[in-house]
């Protein structure tokens, strides 16, 4: 059976996410295991795969249909992490809830962290992947030891106490978000707020170039069809050859694999009845292993636009609503960070960007915390909206998910 990067922790249309494809045993590598391996465990890499889903299906629907969508389920995840660490009771219960997470321990997630940052980015010489993590706190807040510690050692954190009320902080921090995301993300805040305390940031980029490589001489014109109805004219990229690709009851999957085969996008198209709403829908982690297994080599004709988009959104409706609300709330409980309390995650806030053309795909995110004081035959072109995950097939582990509801919008 194959897997993805975070089971795949993503999927495309919430983002171009990494296909991720889970039992109680929580080992996290078998004893023939080398130090230096990518190592996630089967319940981790399912139950972030269910979160991969999960957090898509609630973002599509608040999004609506005529809109894309583009977010990293892996970049979310692991900023939330370093956030868990810092919670206690019932607000540390809701988020590890809320990231699959309740069924094994947090030292052992913390395990499957640290191996993510030490060995996801080298798991394919040819595509570059970037993980990198920020703490920024105030400098008159003070910030326990013990968990400045952790998040340096199994999130490899930079941690930073800053003059907030310094113009210059501003720039430092979005400054680190440009360069880990290679200039593709510039800017995550817009000001710091007096009652901000802390930014907690996980920034991911990704760079692959497609194994099997579009003919640009190939590329047409040809017309999208749009939700509300008509249709707009994309560059539609052609693509004749042999890939991974399985037919659903409803939808049908191709896969184009990036660099030496270890990640992947996998394509979902619709049928013709349904939707890319329905479609993302219908996923959860069952039906992603059984779409892995149910992948067969053969020649397939496809077409792929041409798409390059920047996204935004804040996710704190979506994070409640999926089972975390307290954390939001003058009723959390953030006292691993500081002892004293009265802490409240303010903001968690995703950018991303995309591009998608004949040579490859170059994709970022980075997601922000905010903590404050409370007060077949024939071809398969992807002619209308469709759904996309980026993911590593070694670990399951999802990068990315999108939707694609208009390849011609370039800001979401």
């Amino acid at each position: 059976m194959k897997t993805t990067l975070f089971s795949t922790l993503a999927t495309v249309t919430t983002g171009v996410l990494l296909t991720v494809i889970g039992c109680k045993n929580t080992s996290l590598s078998p004893d023939t295991s080398t130090a230096n391996e990518l190592r996630v465990s089967a319940p981790f890499a399912s139950q972030t795969t269910q979160f991969a889903f999960d957090v898509t299906k609630q973002v599509v629907a608040e999004e609506g249909q005529a809109k894309n969508v583009f977010i990293s389920p892996l970049s979310l995840h692991i900023a939330l992490g370093m956030i868990l660490n810092g919670a206690n009771g019932q607000t540390a219960q809701e988020i590890q809830k809320t990231l699959k997470l309740d069924t094994q321990t947090l030292a052992d997630a913390n395990k499957t962290y640290q191996n993510l940052m030490e060995n996801l980015p080298g798991v394919d010489s040819k595509v570059t992947l970037g993980l990198a993590n920020s703490v920024w706190y105030r400098n008159t807040f003070a910030v326990e030891n013990s968990f400045q510690d952790l998040l340096k050692q199994s999130f490899q954190a930079e941690v930073s106490a800053q003059d907030f009320n310094d113009p210059a902080t501003l720039s430092k921090i979005n400054g680190w978000a440009s360069q880990k995301t290679n200039g593709k993300i510039p800017k995550v805040l817009d000001q710091i707020q007096p009652d901000n305390v802390m930014f907690l940031l996980n920034a991911l980029y990704f760079k692959g170039d497609w194994k099997k490589q579009f003919d640009a001489s190939k590329t047409v014109d040809m017309p999208f069809k749009l939700v509300m109805g008509g249709t707009t004219n994309v560059r539609m990229m052609r693509l004749n050859t042999e890939l991974n690709r399985a037919s659903r009851s409803n939808y049908t999957a191709f896969e184009l694999p990036y660099g030496s085969d270890k990640f992947a996008m996998t394509v979902l198209l619709p049928n013709g009845t349904s939707s890319a709403d329905a479609l993302v829908n219908s996923l959860n982690n069952d039906e992603w292993v059984q779409l892995q297994k149910a992948m067969t080599p053969g020649t397939i004709d496809i077409g792929l636009p041409k798409f390059t988009m920047q996204y935004e959104i804040n996710l704190n409706k979506t994070l409640s609503t999926l089972g975390m609300p307290t954390a939001f709330t003058d009723a959390a409980d953030f006292t691993k960070i500081n002892a004293k309390g009265g802490l409240t995650l303010s903001f968690v806030k995703q950018n991303t960007y995309v591009a998608v053309d004949e040579k490859g795909t170059e994709a970022a995110a980075v997601t922000t915390g905010g903590i404050s004081v409370t007060s077949a035959p024939l071809p398969v072109l992807c002619d209308r909206p469709f759904v996309f995950v980026i993911h590593e097939k070694t670990s399951g582990t999802i990068l990315f998910v999108g939707k694609i509801a208009d390849p011609t919008k370039t800001n979401a």
